[in-house]
């Protein structure tokens, strides 16, 4: 199948996707341009190059697509290709995608699930470093008090509440950021 990646149009902007035999190897979400977005891509995997998806690459783009296009999408059936991802990594990346579309849950809850209930801090860590956006719905996991908290994408936490209210698991908090970043 692979390895390639390729860009495709969503509700918020063109994200990319990368691919090899074993699965999914990466999932960008949209960066200031299309040219900034493929740009990262390529960077994150120098060995594929940009070509036509394949059909269950396809697959996986329609349904990240409907997604973002507000239906009730969890992605729990696309196969991620986890090599070189470590193991916490891996644990933290499986709980995360358990959670629904419209549902939140902190930090330290998934470090609970883990049976690590001090680890919030690596949970948070290791989903910054998640590189399958949306598909390990990241977006989805909060600070303590459901606080937004920070978010690794383009746009940072603005991108984080666009995409829950999508989803329509905006939290109920304090907090006055702009649900949509006007320069993004």
């Amino acid at each position: 199948m692979g390895p390639g990646r390729a860009l495709f149009e969503t509700a918020i902007g063109a994200c990319g996707i990368v691919w090899s035999d074993r699965g999914i190897a990466a999932v960008q979400l949209p960066e200031a341009s299309e040219k900034a977005t493929r740009a990262r891509l390529e960077a994150c995997s120098p060995e594929s190059r940009e070509m036509p998806a394949p059909e269950v690459v396809t697959a996986a783009i329609s349904e990240i697509i409907a997604l973002l296009e507000g239906e009730h999408r969890d992605l729990a059936s696309i196969t991620l290709d986890l090599d070189g991802v470590p193991t916490f990594d891996r644990r933290v990346y499986e709980v995360t995608r358990t959670i629904l579309p419209g549902r939140t849950k902190t930090y330290g809850e998934v470090a609970r699930e883990l049976g690590d209930p001090g680890a919030a801090r690596a949970v948070g860590q290791a989903l910054g470093r998640n590189p399958f956006a949306l598909v390990v719905p990241c977006h989805r996991v909060l600070a303590a008090g459901q606080r937004l908290g920070g978010f690794s994408a383009s746009g940072g936490a603005q991108t984080k509440r666009r995409i829950l209210a999508i989803e329509g698991g905006l939290p109920r908090t304090n907090e006055t950021l702009p649900l949509f970043d006007r320069d993004a």
